[in-house]
């Protein structure tokens, strides 16, 4: 809780200043040579960071792209594209100055015109929705001199700063799929899709360097692979593990538990029959039981949550996880009231790649047999989930988990609004789009956090999913590393790893 209270008070200060000295290549720290192989279980969507959906992607390009400011481990904003930054009084305008110095990785000096072109790309709306949601709020962007940035929004938005860790990118770079160009602490080398991606440290890095010069990200989709390629040594690290793999491993590794800071469901198409009935999406609930979910699936590790948001974010969180108790009779009540007393058959499609979620699927199939239902698991590939189940919203459930792109709990609840271009279980719902205008549109911090309480309620109440928990995470890393850090977010700061004789 206190990491978000921290971040709510900052937002809100009539001056915010924020200053950070630059600790550049003159630290010495992570200059003997050394190298890091780091498993990941899909392939990267994108290397534009404006452009890459999958939570999984974002968690690499972490390090390789920065924004006005970045989210440290405590879930402050810290500076970092920006050197400084000034809040309106009124909620409505950021000024920020940009840090001196900063060079991109190709070398060239970051200017108030590539922020700007960065902000704008982002807000553009010619081919549809932002690429950033919350940018629809953005007026205008202005460079008066050659260190300040103001941009200008057009309701006022006393969360919009945590928005600023958009990604920084030089206006000269056409294809970032191609050519990706940031200011972080590694750079890029090169990619070859559905095997692996090589960085290299950023040795003209404007704060501190990272220890580890080479990494190596290997994609390995599949679970057995993952703990073979650990334990025979080809694999230093790999989060993210479930339980069963984590018993696997030899003694070579450390193994780190912490939670994933995102929302685990059984994801349902609310445009899809059954599933246009709350009564049938609430049977569901109540059929199922979460606590044996997380005792087969993680040794009970792991936080039951009843809404679309994680403990994570302190005071604007609340605990609904009680909503559904596993009530059978209740469920069977349910549906024959909906028209199904001999229940009916569907779909989970779940991306092969992620074995957490295929447990968790897999306890679903047999707890849903209790009321007479069948679902059927239908494994497909990380890409294709993407585009036919994320994209086209073609499909019946999912088992997944969803992230926050920032620190704001519109990151997690702006999905849900009925014309939202994320919104891809296809909710709709008049009181809940009227709830989050209501918590954008306030600039009183209580008001606020009551209608985004009241968001989360809602998605509760009309059983948007059947909503399960912010998954346990186990991260496995040789011994021969350390320093490895958690986040109030999904990402993997990979600047922090350090061999242990350094």
């Amino acid at each position: 809780m206190k990491r978000l209270k921290k971040f709510a008070f900052a937002v809100v200060l009539t001056t915010l200043t924020i200053a950070l000295s630059a600790c550049g290549s003159g630290d010495k720290k992570g200059t003997a040579s050394s190298s890091i192989t780091i498993g990941i279980p899909q392939d990267l969507d994108s290397l534009d960071p404006h452009t890459a959906v999958a939570a999984g992607t974002k968690e690499i390009l972490f390090n390789i792209y920065e924004g006005l400011v970045k989210p440290d481990s405590e879930g402050n904003l810290v500076p970092a594209v920006a050197s400084e930054v000034v809040p309106g009084a009124d909620g409505k305008t950021y000024t920020f100055t940009l840090r001196e110095g900063v060079k991109f990785h190709d070398g060239s000096t970051v200017t108030v015109e590539d922020v700007k072109y960065s902000l704008d790309r982002c807000a553009d709306t010619t081919a549809g929705d932002p690429l950033v949601p919350a940018f629809s709020n953005i007026e205008s962007v202005e460079t008066p001199d050659d260190k300040t940035i103001v941009v200008t929004l057009v309701q006022p938005d006393t969360e919009f700063l945590a928005n600023m860790t958009t990604a920084i990118v030089p206006k000269s770079v056409e294809d970032l799929n191609e050519h990706p160009v940031g200011t972080g602490p590694y750079k890029y080398v090169s990619w070859v899709p559905q095997e692996e991606v090589i960085l290299e440290k950023n040795e003209n890095y404007w704060g501190e360097p990272a220890y580890i010069d080479d990494v190596t990200i290997r994609i390995v989709a599949d679970a057995d692979a993952i703990v073979t390629g650990l334990n025979g040594g080809s694999i230093d690290f790999f989060a993210r593990l479930s339980s069963d793999q984590v018993s696997q491993l030899s003694d070579d590794y450390q193994i780190y538990e912490g939670t994933m800071n995102l929302v685990q469901a059984l994801y349902l198409n609310n445009k899809v029959e059954p599933f246009t009935d709350e009564r049938v999406r609430q049977a569901l609930c109540y059929a199922t039981d979460v606590p044996e979910v997380l005792d087969l699936t993680s040794d009970g590790k792991g936080s039951p949550i009843g809404s679309s948001m994680f403990p994570a974010f302190g005071k604007y969180y609340t605990d609904l996880s009680g909503a559904y108790p596993t009530d059978i009779e209740k469920a069977k009540q349910l549906l024959a009231e909906a028209g199904y007393p001999d229940g009916f058959t569907f779909t989970i499609t779940v991306p092969s790649n992620y074995q957490p979620h295929i447990d968790t699927a897999q306890v679903l199939v047999e707890q849903y047999k209790k009321i007479g239902v069948t679902a059927n698991i239908e494994l497909i590939e990380w890409d294709s989930w993407l585009s036919d189940v994320y994209s086209a919203r073609n499909f019946t459930s999912t088992v997944i988990g969803v992230d926050a792109s920032n620190l704001t709990p519109g990151a997690l609840l702006s999905r849900f609004q009925s014309e939202a271009g994320n919104n891809f279980i296809n909710y709709s719902n008049a009181d809940y789009d009227a709830a989050y205008a209501e918590a954008v549109a306030t600039t009183d911090d209580a008001a606020k956090t009551e209608a985004y309480k009241k968001c989360q309620q809602i998605l509760s109440d009309t059983a948007a999913n059947v909503y399960i928990q912010d998954m346990a995470e186990f991260v496995a890393m040789n011994k021969k590393y350390t320093g490895y850090v958690f986040y109030p977010l999904y990402v993997q700061d990979l600047a922090k790893i350090k061999p242990v004789e350094q």
